[in-house]
């Protein structure tokens, strides 16, 4: 997709909130732990060199991804530190991640024997086996067929690394702590049953390194927390340490009109004016990721909400204004104007989903502006 740099739409991305919230984490970690950082989605959407660059200056000592072109565009970018891939990788590639020294999970013992025919003699695979705990998306679920993908590997020692053993917690993020528990018993069982204890075994995800300590993790895969946002939403609302949010979303306005009593905004004509009123244009909208059902909620213009009226467009949206103010006045859609904030929670409350869907759907087309960078 083209970035629209020629709009006065962007992202600003705080470099110096992402640092803080990495070294925060880092020095809260349990003796002889490390942090690895999960960029996937483009670091949910915050640019994936830029915040590994400034993860490692805090203290990350690896990366986290979803898909293997992730973990090459990082290789590609010059990071030397591990990576681990968490997301089931096909076969073919093993060879590839295996020369470029990028670990990935395993979820069965046929996926090992598919790969070990497409990994070069001399290279060998880093491997972390996945336990499926209770999430039902990757992992072993049988202790036997655990113990028989070791065993394949220790006959293919040459071409195999038995790196590491993980789970992923459904609901470390919650209250109630019944799933949480049931989770960390089982993956214990997994671990015990092993003919020995691999390198990393790790399980702490960002809402588990928040509030649980569990199954003795040597690895914290610190993700959403990187930038500022709490994986709970606001249903456990204290954090050990504050999390600054690093992601603001500002645009200006383009047009603004006096509109007269009965007026029609946008598609559909859902919206009719009650009186005279200002409206002002704003140039971004669903194709950028500012979702169609934002409409009747709010923006800011110099510190106070104006509310977004009629239907978003694919490239633009229009709101009510106190009064009329020039173009190239600022709107801010996230973050602050004034005494008043927009966060990325409040935007996700409104659209009925979660603040991480709202971060990874900001299109491409909405350039990335680092403020408070880190040297």
């Amino acid at each position: 997709m083209v970035v629209a740099t020629h709009r006065p739409s962007r992202v600003l991305i705080d470099e110096g909130a992402i640092f803080h919230n990495v070294q925060s984490a880092v020095n809260s970690l349990d003796a002889g732990s490390e942090l690895f950082a999960v960029v996937k989605a483009d670091a949910y959407g915050h640019g994936l060199v830029r915040v590994a660059r400034v993860a490692v200056k805090a203290g990350a000592r690896g990366f986290c991804v979803a898909v293997l072109d992730e973990a090459l565009a990082l290789r590609e970018a010059g990071f030397t530190q591990p990576i681990l891939v968490l997301g089931i990788v096909n076969p073919e590639y093993a060879g590839l991640a295996a020369a470029q020294q990028i670990a990935v999970p395993v979820a069965e013992r046929t996926w090992l024997e598919a790969a070990a025919a497409h990994i070069a003699s001399g290279d060998q695979l880093r491997v972390h086996l996945a336990v499926d705990s209770g999430m039902g998306r990757i992992g072993f679920t049988a202790k036997e067929d655990l113990q028989a993908a070791v065993a394949f590997m220790d006959a293919h020692a040459e071409t195999f690394e038995f790196s590491g053993i993980f789970t992923h917690f459904a609901s470390a993020d919650s209250l109630n702590e019944d799933q949480f528990k049931r989770q960390a018993a089982m993956f214990n069982e997994f671990v015990a049953a092993l003919p020995r204890r691999p390198r990393y075994v790790h399980v702490a995800n960002t809402a588990t390194s928040l509030w649980h300590r569990a199954c003795h993790s040597n690895i914290v895969r610190f993700g959403v927390g990187i930038y500022g946002l709490n994986p709970s939403g606001r249903e456990i609302s204290t954090t050990p340490y504050a999390l600054e949010p690093a992601l603001s979303l500002k645009s200006e306005l383009v047009l603004c009109k006096q509109v007269a009593a009965g007026a029609t905004i946008s598609y559909g004509a859902t919206y009719h004016s009650a009186q005279a009123e200002y409206i002002g244009t704003v140039p971004m909208g669903y194709a950028d990721g500012w979702l169609r059902r934002m409409q009747g909620f709010h923006v800011l213009v110099d510190g106070q909400q104006c509310e977004i009226v009629g239907r978003i467009c694919m490239d633009q949206f229009m709101i009510r204004l106190p009064h009329a103010y020039p173009a190239g006045t600022e709107v801010v859609l996230v973050g602050k104007s004034g005494d008043q904030e927009i966060t990325l929670q409040d935007v996700a409350d409104y659209a009925e989903t979660i603040h991480y869907e709202i971060a990874c759907a900001l299109s491409e087309r909405l350039p990335r502006v680092s403020i408070n960078s880190v040297q």
